[in-house]
């Protein structure tokens, strides 16, 4: 369902990050939302049809109703290397339109018997925040370790200190003079508690590699990843052979088989364009694949029967979909 919500309301948390409040012009109750919820916007398209970017919703008073909200609050960073979704929503005004479609929560809250660990890396702690408040107001034994590069850059930092208080751990790279250390977080978990991470790619995978190395359920780490994949070394072109039409679409080494098929005219199926959903699975029918997602088991990946294409890619010069 798509809303036509007005921002009402922006305010800059820092030089990066942007929050804007969205609410419908004759100031309905819009629909409900559970922490972690996410909404899409949809922003100027970079090609073709209308794009869309996900944004986490953030509420931080523990007594708010969620499911019967006034407004929308959610929070940009701007990347300027990107492709221009977050500098178009830096630029919107009090006033504007949006196309917004209805919450929808693919990180859930996850609680047990012990405490909630909530692990926050930059602009990831916005569904982080949320769940920290939904637990103060449940009662939920809850604990915030929340890293970024430097205080400065770090949104809603005041907010949470004033909500958490002691149990608010806070790490900043310039200030210790290197990244977080995961293993002394994970080492000082209890037995029974819940992990809840968002953040940039370094930060999930050592968290996911420490777990699996404590021996750990997989049930016990719950994620999601707050960046859009980058290129990494070795990335090369490669073509793709659509089987159902004989097509074959070029890949970038710098570009994901999903934004190289919406720029050649395709409409493929995707939602999170970070390998978690699996909504943009492919079966493949040639080729060998670097699998880079984060929702296929160790035996799936290594069938390489399907593949991700958001974010999964060629290990040689040509892939056959079925597509």
């Amino acid at each position: 369902m798509s809303l036509a919500l007005r921002v009402i309301e922006t305010r800059d948390l820092n030089p990066l990050i942007r929050q804007l409040r969205l609410a419908a012009a004759d100031g309905a109750i819009l629909p409900g939302f559970t922490p972690g919820a996410h909404v899409r916007v949809q922003v100027p398209p970079a090609s073709g049809a209308g794009d869309w970017r996900h944004y986490s919703l953030v509420e931080l008073d523990p007594s708010a109703d969620l499911q019967a909200p006034r407004s929308y609050t959610i929070a940009v960073r701007r990347e300027d290397e990107g492709r221009g979704g977050s500098r178009f929503m830096h630029s919107v005004r009090v006033g504007d339109q949006l196309t917004v479609e209805a919450p929808k929560n693919e990180f859930p809250l996850h609680r047990g018997p012990g405490r909630v660990v909530l692990v926050a890396g930059g602009i990831g702690v916005t569904p982080l925040a949320t769940m920290a408040a939904h637990c103060r107001a449940q009662g939920q034994a809850v604990r915030m370790q929340y890293a970024g590069r430097s205080r400065d850059l770090m949104a809603l930092l005041p907010e949470l200190q004033a909500l958490l208080g002691e149990d608010l751990a806070v790490h900043a790279d310039a200030e210790a003079g290197a990244p977080l250390a995961v293993d002394a977080l994970l080492a000082a978990c209890g037995a029974h508690d819940q992990l809840h991470v968002c953040g940039p790619k370094p930060l999930l995978d050592a968290v996911l590699a420490g777990a699996k190395a404590r021996g750990w359920p997989h049930d016990r780490v719950h994620f999601e990843l707050f960046s859009a994949p980058e290129a990494q070394a070795g990335d090369h072109a490669f073509e793709v052979v659509l089987s159902q039409s004989g097509r074959t679409v070029a890949v970038g080494a710098s570009q994901s088989v999903l934004d190289a098929l919406i720029d050649a005219g395709c409409d493929p199926m995707f939602d999170c364009k970070r390998g978690e959903c699996g909504v943009c699975t492919c079966t493949v029918l040639e080729g060998e694949v670097e699998h880079r997602d984060y929702c296929q088991s160790e035996a799936e990946r290594s069938a390489g029967r399907v593949m991700q294409i958001c974010v999964s890619r060629a290990r040689g010069p040509r892939l056959v979909l079925d597509l």
